[in-house]
């Protein structure tokens, strides 16, 4: 198993967002199919991942990661409305509340990306053509902003790593305020197959914890998840 590495607080003092923006390389925190590096190359360099159902035309930076490393978030996976690239329900981050006294954490992949390519790839989330970067300094000042309406708009900062800020996309809505909806199976395949290879777990822990997610939960059991897992080594 390999240690995730632990994200340093943020600190949003005037002086600390000023000496932090402008942006030029961040950690993309992927918690769903992009922890798959396949999955996250059709992002990046454009194509169609196996299972999907669109061909995406990828970030004007083409390059792979600079770095990557697990990391774990302080929030919950859950699965919800329905995706038109995998059918079933997509897979979204609720953070942790501020001050939870033992939040749970869920697994995730970050992968050193430049700012042009983060905001590439939450375009391509939103099913838009890449272009212009975002601008980051209300999430790096707020933890969280919203930069659009869109299910993958709403950013959030869960920290810092080696000095970078460490970003990701979900919904601006929270998991009791939507509907849960099962996965598919390419797109749990997916998913795990990152946690796999980002986190070293076994497939048996990994199809217990997917299985455990709401919207997965009474859909998918342990075993019907490690035979996606295991048909895909």
């Amino acid at each position: 198993m390999i240690r995730p590495r632990r994200l340093e607080p943020l600190d949003d003092s005037p002086e600390a967002v000023r000496e932090r923006t402008p942006v030029h390389r961040l950690w993309y925190a992927a918690y769903g199919s992009n922890m798959h590096r396949e999955r996250l190359t059709a992002y990046l360099a454009g194509g169609r991942p196996a299972g999907g159902l669109r061909t995406y035309p990828g970030c004007r930076d083409p390059r792979p990661p600079a770095r990557t490393a697990a990391v774990v978030l302080p929030g919950l996976l859950y699965f919800a409305t329905e995706s038109q690239v995998w059918t079933g329900g997509r897979a979204f981050y609720d953070p942790a509340p501020a001050g939870a006294p033992i939040p749970p954490e869920l697994p995730a992949h970050a992968y050193l990306l430049t700012t042009g390519q983060f905001s590439d790839l939450v375009a391509q989330e939103m099913d838009r053509e890449p272009g212009g970067d975002l601008d980051l300094t209300p999430v790096l000042t707020h933890g969280r902003a919203r930069v659009g309406p869109g299910r993958y708009e709403t950013l959030v900062c869960a920290g810092l790593l080696d000095g970078a800020p460490v970003l990701t996309c979900t919904a601006p809505w929270h998991r009791e305020d939507i509907a849960p909806n099962a996965p598919s199976a390419a797109y749990l395949r997916h998913i795990g197959a990152g946690i796999v290879a980002a986190h070293g777990w076994s497939v048996h822990r990994t199809a217990r914890y997917l299985a455990g997610c709401p919207g997965a939960a009474g859909h998918w059991t342990a075993g019907e998840i490690a035979a996606l897992l295991g048909a895909a080594r």
